[in-house]
């Protein structure tokens, strides 16, 4: 761990704009990713006739690596600039991305959008923007990746720029605060070093960006929150929860509840990267084991809190939703799956309460018969079976969720209230 003021890192942006090359590089050029280890990749990637796509590579295999080794750090690609210490949230490529930004990038402080010049703003790009704006995310560095497949021209990069900034504008981000970047994570180019290519462009190269992004507050005096990613049985211990503390500080000896499963006991050992710590905080990936409690009390989705500040279970909850895509319309009674932080619940929209804008300013019409994309709204929820959740002004890194159906995301939303059962 490194004394530096530590920031999560998002990168978002469509499947095919060179997000994984974009990590990979970065991670190169920060010396997080052994020079042997490009050099191997190299040579895989060239005998599957891929050559340059070793950055990419270096993503692809961490990913299957993490996926074969169940450990207990979930994974997460970590590289430092002058002054912080990055942790990429949710690598590129992931099957399920989205449901995982919002589990993950809930919790990133900032992020980088990547647009490849080619190709432009893509729809996968305007839901991606959509979900970093609803989840609070605070600063934006748009990287114009791909200059080199358009032979490096500031038209065709300002054309990419105006696409997205109207993007960003619909959904009221601060435009003039977003920094926008040529980059070509292939070759290198403006990632780290500036590019001989690229000499009309005069803004920060993505590294300086990213050193001269705000300093974000840690959540430390919130209560303890620990949703629960995975319950083992581990021999000589007992039952080890597994899951990565979002808010508070965990130290053994302390009584524990774990909800909705309301269960609890005493915390006796706490793990990171395999051994014993006296004390985790936010962010840090954790197994513990509690007196008393077996493998089948608790589940994944539970949360774990502070027996004298236990996580809220709501009966009902009032959120505020953003509509990305829904092929007709949302109306009461509606009961697609709920994603929150590591739970997956079916809810019923009881009621839409009324339109707003998608910033969150401005009232628009009260009790309306329907919703659709492109919507925002106020609407009431009951989840189908107990569900912990937290009203997003409390606790904001279990605020947010997103709401699936028929295999895709079509909503995200905060919380504003729960009312407790």
């Amino acid at each position: 761990m490194s004394d530096k003021p530590h920031q999560n890192l998002a990168v978002i942006g469509h499947v095919d704009h060179g997000k994984s090359t974009l990590v990979g590089r970065l991670l190169y050029e920060t010396e997080n990713v052994p020079e042997h280890v490009i050099e191997q990749y190299k040579e895989e990637a060239e005998e599957k006739g891929k050559g340059g796509f070793e950055f990419a590579y270096v993503m692809d295999n961490l990913a299957e690596e993490r996926e074969r080794g169940v450990t207990i750090d979930i994974a997460h690609q970590e590289f430092d600039t002058d002054t912080y210490y990055f942790t990429i949230v949710d690598c590129p490529g992931h099957r399920d991305f989205v449901k995982n930004m919002i589990t993950g990038a809930s919790q990133a402080d900032n992020a980088v959008l990547v647009v490849a010049a080619d190709d432009g703003v893509q729809p996968q790009t305007q839901e991606h923007v959509f979900l970093a704006r609803t989840l609070g995310i605070g600063e934006m560095i748009v990287a114009v990746n791909k200059m080199d497949l358009v032979d490096y021209k500031e038209s065709r990069y300002n054309e990419v720029v105006e696409e997205v900034k109207q993007l960003l504008k619909q959904v009221r981000f601060d435009v003039d605060n977003t920094k926008f970047i040529p980059v070509s994570a292939f070759e290198g180019d403006n990632v780290q070093d500036r590019s001989d290519e690229l000499t009309w462009f005069k803004g920060d190269v993505l590294l300086e960006a990213l050193n001269n992004l705000p300093q974000t507050e840690p959540p430390t005096d919130a209560p303890l929150r620990l949703p629960i990613q995975d319950v083992y049985t581990i021999s000589g211990i007992g039952t080890v929860p597994v899951g990565r503390i979002e808010t508070g500080k965990m130290t053994p000896g302390k009584d524990v509840v774990f909800q909705p499963s309301d269960v609890g006991g005493e915390v006796k050992t706490v793990e990171m990267h395999h051994e014993e710590v006296d004390s985790a905080g936010p962010g840090d990936n954790v197994g513990f084991n509690v007196r008393g409690i077996g493998q089948d009390d608790i589940r994944r989705g539970d949360v774990c809190g502070p027996a004298d500040h236990q996580p809220k279970v709501a009966e009902t909850f009032q959120a505020q939703i953003v509509v990305m895509q829904h092929p007709s319309v949302i109306t009461a009674g509606y009961t697609p799956v709920f994603h929150a932080h590591t739970a997956q619940v079916a809810c019923t929209i009881e009621s839409i309460d009324r339109k707003m804008d998608p910033s969150g300013e401005g009232a628009g019409e009260k009790n309306p018969d329907f919703i659709q994309s492109g919507d925002a709204a106020i609407v009431t929820v009951r989840p189908q079976k107990p569900l912990s959740i937290e009203p997003a002004n409390e606790i904001p890194e279990l605020g947010s969720f997103a709401i699936r159906d028929m295999g895709q995301t079509i909503a995200a939303g905060k919380v504003r209230s729960v009312n407790e059962r």
